[in-house]
């Protein structure tokens, strides 16, 4: 549905350590980077681009990524983790979501809650 979303941050380079790490399991790539703005990007062309804000005080978005399977899901929130992302729920069914709803969500440096969800296909 979406071409692209956009955020602002706080620290550019905290972000980066943060994205690289947390989206790189789920087939993100770093694509472009200059002093104040980076994009990432999937295989299918969808991409994250944050820009850097100084004044910002916090952030509440809700960004959810598709994982290719439930490994993803489990090294998205591990690496997350790793790069100082904050535990917001730990990988794992959701059945009141849905009856195969696995996803794990972590808090970026800026408070954003991001989700990473695999959804077996249906048949």
């Amino acid at each position: 549905m979406f071409e692209h979303v956009g955020l602002k941050v706080r620290d550019i380079d905290a972000s980066v350590h943060f994205y690289l790490a947390a989206l790189g399991p789920l087939g993100y790539e770093l694509t472009s980077q200059d002093e104040t703005t980076v994009s990432f990007a999937d295989p299918q062309g969808a991409s994250l681009w944050l820009s850097a804000d100084a004044r910002l005080g916090h952030s509440l978005v809700h960004l959810a990524f598709r994982a290719p399977d439930r490994s993803a899901v489990d090294a998205f929130h591990r690496q997350g983790l790793k790069a100082r992302g904050r535990d917001n729920g730990a990988p794992g069914l959701r059945a009141d979501y849905a009856p195969d709803y696995y996803a794990a969500f972590l808090l970026d440096p800026d408070g954003n809650n991001i989700e990473a969800v695999y959804l077996r296909p249906s048949a």
